[in-house]
């Protein structure tokens, strides 16, 4: 930087060659201020600040999970975030640009040797001497030079060994990083960031859209009661089907999930009399939810069968009762265990343990 300062300043590049410099830099502090807008411009600021938000949760988000690995050190995100808004808020009446971390400006910082918070605490007072005393030192630096700090200490930052081992264990997975980083570097750096959130939010729904799910049965020597497809050998009680869904319940898998347990029903080796959904792992209802146990509630009693939950959590049922779906259902129908809602089928139609 200092080589390339001092060439562009003897031979007066920046007006010969029109190479890109600094330029100087205004003097002395900005004076604080309340800042104001005309209501004509709250759209368009509304708009960019929620661009700079969403740039600034990522970058914030991606380097406090990359440093703490690396450093070996716990990052709240949490505060991370509560931290950055008071930093922009403070900036606000200084006429400051918006503030973040950088995914940048971390490394550079970084290979200059910075450990800690300390660093921007001198960064800000380096800033402050050069705006009071010396604007014009800077003048002749020239863009290209910065550029070549910051892609070198940012080169560290590119995980090639991590693509690797992703695209080792979950293809699919590389790719959409792939298409993450191609749609940065194509359509810049906010339409990129909003479609790697768009590309998220529809792999989470397509995976919570088609989850997992088994009937289960017990296993001679082996505790608890198992998936049959995994456990061909598994043992099914006569009347009884244990039907477990691996996901929360909501609009997208509900009638999925209606169809599912019907099946399972149909395909009982048995006439079945009771239903009972291991809901361990559902971990939300949501109102289409509800409605949809409702009706398989209806279609099971209409040929005699008791539905019936094991393992919900209190949070769930807790839901199912400003629902009205708990009432309706009965607290008869919920027990804690698998093995407790088995027992209990077990005697209300006098089966031993043989059965």
């Amino acid at each position: 930087m200092v080589a390339a300062t001092v060439a562009v300043a003897a031979f007066d590049f920046a007006k010969r060659s029109g190479v890109s410099v600094l330029g100087p830099l205004p003097q002395g502090l900005p004076s604080p201020r309340v800042p104001s807008a005309h209501v004509d411009e709250l759209v368009s600021i509304l708009m960019g600040g929620v661009a700079v938000a969403l740039v600034s949760f990522a970058d914030t988000s991606v380097l406090s999970r990359t440093y703490a690995v690396r450093l070996r050190t716990l990052v709240d995100p949490n505060q991370e975030m509560v931290g950055l808004g008071i930093a922009n808020v403070a900036a606000a009446f200084f006429q400051g640009f918006p503030i973040s971390s950088s995914s940048s400006r971390t490394p550079v910082a970084e290979a200059a040797g910075a450990r800690t918070q300390l660093t921007g605490v001198v960064g800000a007072i380096a800033i402050a001497v050069l705006l009071m005393l010396a604007p014009q030192l800077l003048q002749n630096l020239p863009h290209t030079a910065l550029a070549a700090v910051v892609i070198a200490a940012a080169i560290g930052l590119v995980e090639i060994s991590d693509l690797r081992r992703i695209y080792r264990i979950q293809r699919w997975e590389f790719w959409l990083s792939m298409v993450c980083f191609a749609g940065v570097a194509v359509f810049g750096a906010i339409p990129g960031i909003a479609l790697a959130i768009v590309i998220a939010v529809i792999e989470f729904l397509w995976d919570g859209w088609r989850p997992h799910f088994a009937v289960l049965g017990s296993v001679d020597h082996v505790k608890g009661y198992h998936d049959i497809t995994r456990y061909p050998e598994a043992r099914l009680i006569p009347g009884l089907v244990l039907f477990r869904w691996d996901a929360p319940l909501f609009f997208a898998n509900a009638e999925l999930f209606h169809q599912r347990t019907l099946e399972a029903v149909t395909n009982s080796p048995t006439p079945v009399r009771w239903l009972v959904v291991a809901a361990e792992p559902v971990t939300s209802v949501d109102v289409t939810a509800a409605d949809v146990l409702s009706e398989l509630d209806d279609a099971l009693h209409a040929v005699g069968i008791e539905l019936c939950f094991a393992e919900m959590k209190d949070p769930v049922k807790d839901k199912l009762k400003r629902f009205g779906l708990f009432a309706r259902l009965g607290e008869q129908t919920f027990f804690t265990t698998i093995d407790e809602a088995v027992s209990a089928y077990r005697e209300s139609h006098a089966l031993d343990e043989n059965d």
